[in-house]
């Protein structure tokens, strides 16, 4: 056997890499258009309560699809893992959007993007609180050089676009924080219902908590007053930035494994800075160029000295 067929046959025994990588980017780059979309609608008057509403209304359907198709053929779920599902949508779907659509209307798409991208940090953070996990003197530069960047971007919004810059933050680092309380909660969860299965159901949850919670605070006729390029950009978000890349990431997962897709996540920062500049004219400035190096750099460490 000649060497070029030995390579081909290598080649056709191993699978493509390619296909995964490419579903695990285009996830991320999905993903990171939600805050995009809503800044745009937030030009039309709506507010986050309306905002997320629609965006779950649109979701749920799909949700509700890929909850009964991942769970076909399985056991039914107990009382038990009912009460679980639930407090994982509250804490990872529907408090998780709902701070970050409210931080949204007082800080850029692009601070509030290296502020979620801080999540396997405040999962280190909290395997330490809640399980007693020690942290490494590297893994403690990882977390400084990751939080520093975000304080440089901070800092520099704060002096551009006000106090508010500070509820903003606030607002979308506990959003950050109560997805990272779902990840660390979600692990036995995922191995008992499977993956897909409790997204399914737990966003499904977090969608009709979303409608409720409008029906509590909002009269119902408001509806009727929502302009309808919110409407378009409220399903563009249920459907593209929303349904599409869990689905995209899982299969990204499939293929590649969690390790190497997670690393995938780094287009998303960048994505996010790249559609504000063109889509919502913000500044592209030394600040937020530098503090999205130092986002990406402390994440990069952290993932590599765990």
């Amino acid at each position: 056997m000649n060497p070029s067929s030995r390579i081909a046959g290598t080649a056709a025994g191993r699978p493509a890499l390619w296909p995964g990588l490419a579903f695990a980017l285009i996830g991320s780059i999905a993903f990171s258009g939600k805050a995009i979309i809503v800044k745009l609608a937030y030009r039309h008057g709506t507010d986050a309560v309306t905002l997320l509403m629609l965006r779950m209304l649109f979701a749920l359907p799909l949700f509700l699809a890929l909850a009964w198709w991942s769970g076909r053929g399985r056991p039914a779920l107990s009382r038990r893992d009912w009460g679980a599902v639930f407090g994982l949508g509250f804490s990872g779907y529907y408090l998780a959007s709902f701070l970050d659509f409210l931080g949204l209307a007082y800080i850029s798409a692009s601070l509030e993007r290296l502020i979620l991208y801080l999540n396997p940090t405040l999962v280190l953070l909290l395997g330490v609180l809640l399980h007693g996990r020690k942290v490494s003197a590297r893994q403690l530069l990882a977390l400084a050089v990751s939080y520093g960047g975000v304080l440089l971007v901070f800092g520099h919004e704060l002096n551009d676009l006000g106090p508010n810059v500070g509820l903003g933050t606030l607002l979308v680092f506990g959003s950050a924080l109560s997805y990272a309380v779902y990840l660390v909660q979600s692990g036995q969860e995922v191995q008992r219902l499977g993956a897909l299965r409790l997204t399914g159901l737990a966003t499904t949850v977090a969608c009709l908590l979303c409608i409720g919670q409008f029906l509590l605070l909002r009269p119902l006729e408001s509806v009727l007053a929502v302009p309808a390029p919110v409407l378009w950009l409220s399903l563009l978000n249920a459907t593209a930035c929303t349904f599409a890349p869990v689905i995209l990431v899982m299969m990204g997962i499939e293929r590649l494994g969690a390790t190497l897709a997670a690393q995938t996540g780094l287009v998303g920062p960048m994505s996010t800075i790249l559609m504000g500049i063109f889509i919502l004219g913000e500044p592209m400035t030394p600040w937020i160029l530098g503090g999205t190096a130092l986002v990406l750099a402390g994440v990069a460490l952290l993932a590599r000295w765990r």
